[in-house]
């Protein structure tokens, strides 16, 4: 099995699990003289075993992960790292441009009498900088997105 296929599996695996939470919290309890529409312990055995199979297959993804080797970029749980702290990064870049350029407020001076408001920091500066970040994140994307497809999950 490829990696990607593995991380798919476990985006089912999750959803899975999910699934069988709603159904057992919907079928716990019942009205005296009515049956619950499902058998809640039933259910929550088969959530245990999915939950056994996703800790399983977290940790062959994660050994997985720890010895693909992406050159520049270090182990796949290098990039991991890296993809993460870029979209946090640009996040913060994009949120404090838009409270600097005051689009998010919708403030506008209806009087000339009313107090301006000034950029506290300086809006295309933090714009470039949140677009060349971006880019950063789509490249170290597409190297992890290939790698997920050229490496096998470990045993």
């Amino acid at each position: 099995m490829r990696l990607a296929e593995a991380l798919a599996a476990r985006a089912d695996l999750q959803r899975r699990i999910e699934q069988l939470r709603s159904r057992i919290t919907g079928n716990a309890r019942y009205q005296e003289g009515e049956e619950p529409a499902e058998d809640a312990a039933a259910l929550l055995v088969e959530a245990d075993a999915a939950l056994d199979q996703l800790r399983d297959l977290i940790r062959r993804i994660n050994t997985t992960n720890s010895r693909v080797d992406l050159g520049a970029d270090g182990t796949m749980t290098d990039a991991l790292a890296t993809r993460d702290v870029l979209r946090m990064r640009h996040s913060l870049l994009t949120d404090a441009a838009t409270a600097a350029s005051g689009t998010d407020q919708g403030f506008m001076r209806q009087m000339r009498s009313e107090l301006r408001q000034f950029a506290a920091l300086p809006v295309a500066e933090l714009r470039a900088r949140a677009d060349d970040v971006a880019r950063q994140l789509r490249e170290l994307d597409g190297r992890i997105q290939q790698a997920n497809w050229g490496h096998d999950l470990d045993e």
